[in-house]
């Protein structure tokens, strides 16, 4: 490095305080579950006391190795998305093969609940506390503490456009801070200072100290451009990312892979079929009977709520269109006066909807007890009877009305190419408060970048957006 230039911006220090969180709760899971249960299993097994505490040693180191080798520790996975979670169950389940080849191997037969009882019973714990982490960090980022300092280059479209989803989006933990553009003739970019040409900015990353640098699409990037920008950035202790094109496709979709000597972005086509979707669909069933059994006592309460509060059936059908456009129909608890369908017309001109959906805030034709329904999602539950009959599924996009899909456009018919949900992507991020086109984005995104972590992380977060009621009207 040339005399005079600023040492390599060192590594936060909250993150290392907390990727040290993360792996002292990790620790701390698996040997409070392993010195809860693991005297229970061992007296159940006849075993000794020093028998008992070598295996449940041998279950907490190799839970601990096998969690760190799946990288689940690593700081670029921690603290958003669903690959904190997808590593942490690759983790957990390695761990599991491997404890139970180990007991193969020695004949080890007391290994069994070990296998099935203790490892599992670490992961009931670690993921919410993982989640409770994450929701620290959240917090801290939206009062503007826990942010990395990112420089953006590219033409000044593609670097608004990534600006504005920063700022969007404050629970990532990017803060824009400065830009380069192929035209500096702007002087900002929504309150981000352009400081220079895209040619200067390997430079201005060295002298600015920014951990990132996000290159933006731009006729100037040509592969042996964006070559040398990662040679000069070598030592300087930023992070290179490249925004593709394909701004939507994510996840497992997406690989890099070496061809005649060249890095290529390799985008796999959605996977509509396969191992991972039979067992969604058995999540699915077998998700939507436990289901049913557990709010069983909820649900017979609403039915009384509803007969009791209005004339009329306390169920209401629908006619709703599911995967490939096959239409059937959706069950929920009736929430509004007989023959609502009728008044649509009338009340045209107070319609508060995004794009194709109508809605109205407080709307005449809902009943007392309609409005309680809806505000805890207790009207929905009858449709897990529709995902128990594999009409639906737990998590996917929202089930359109026939009239609806006869206007979509040809992207958002994508929508159809997976089983409808009870919850997905938009439910947990606003519901009805949200603009058509990021419902439709949002619906999108999920079709194409669809996995059984990003299930489970929606599933959790529905928990949240069911008692918060923001946007169900």
């Amino acid at each position: 490095m040339p005399s005079g230039e600023p040492s390599s911006p060192p590594v936060s220090t909250w993150e290392y305080r907390y990727r040290r969180s993360v792996i002292v709760s990790d620790v701390l899971c698996a040997i409070l579950v392993v010195a809860a249960i693991g005297p229970l299993v061992g007296t159940s097994q006849g075993l000794s006391g020093p028998r008992t505490l070598i295996l449940g040693l041998i279950t907490v180191a190799v839970v601990l190795c096998s969690v760190a080798m799946n990288r689940s520790w690593n700081r670029s996975a921690l603290g958003q998305g669903a690959e904190e979670f997808a590593r942490l169950g690759r983790g957990l389940f390695y761990a599991d093969v491997a404890l139970g080849l180990g007991g193969l191997a020695f004949s080890v037969e007391t290994m069994r609940p070990w296998v099935f009882l203790v490892v599992p019973a670490v992961g009931l714990l670690a993921f919410p506390m993982r989640y409770v982490l994450r929701k620290l960090l959240h917090r801290s980022r939206r009062e503007g503490q826990c942010l990395l300092p990112v420089m953006v280059a590219g033409n000044a479209t593609a670097a608004l456009d990534l600006i504005t989803r920063t700022k969007q989006s404050v629970h990532l933990g990017w803060r824009v801070e400065a830009a380069c553009t192929s035209d500096a003739l702007d002087t900002d970019l929504d309150g981000v200072p352009v400081v220079g040409r895209i040619e200067d900015v390997a430079e201005r990353v060295r002298r600015g100290g920014y951990r990132i640098l996000a290159v933006a699409p731009d006729p100037y990037w040509t592969p042996k451009r964006l070559q040398q920008l990662a040679w000069k950035l070598e030592g300087s202790g930023a992070d290179l990312v490249v925004a593709p094109m394909l701004m939507e496709v994510a996840g497992p979709r997406l690989h890099v892979s070496a061809v005649l000597g060249m890095p290529l972005l390799h985008v796999s086509a959605p996977a509509f079929t396969g191992v991972r979707r039979v067992v969604k669909d058995v999540v699915d069933r077998v998700g939507s009977l436990v289901l049913l059994a557990l709010l069983l006592p909820v649900m017979i309460v609403a039915g009384a709520v509803v007969a009791l509060d209005s004339r009329g059936p306390v169920f209401y059908r629908q006619r709703r269109v599911g995967k490939d456009g096959q239409e059937f129909t959706i069950v929920k608890f009736r929430t509004m006066v007989v023959g609502a369908d009728r008044m649509v017309h009338d009340l045209e001109a107070c319609d508060e909807g995004a794009g194709l959906l109508f809605k109205i805030r407080k709307d005449p034709r809902i009943t007392r007890s309609g409005a309680v329904l809806r505000r805890f999602s207790i009207d929905e539950m009858p449709q897990l009877f529709n995902v128990l009959l594999g009409q639906m599924s737990l998590v996917g996009p929202r089930p359109p009305l026939p009239e609806e899909c006869a206007r979509y456009e040809p992207d958002a018919r994508r929508r159809l190419l997976v089983k409808p949900g009870l919850t997905g992507l938009w439910q947990v991020s606003g519901r009805s408060d949200l603009p058509w086109d990021e419902s439709v984005r949002l619906d999108l995104r999920y079709v194409e970048d669809w996995s059984l972590a990003l299930d489970a992380v929606i599933l959790w977060k529905t928990m949240r957006a069911v008692f918060s009621g923001q946007g169900a009207y």
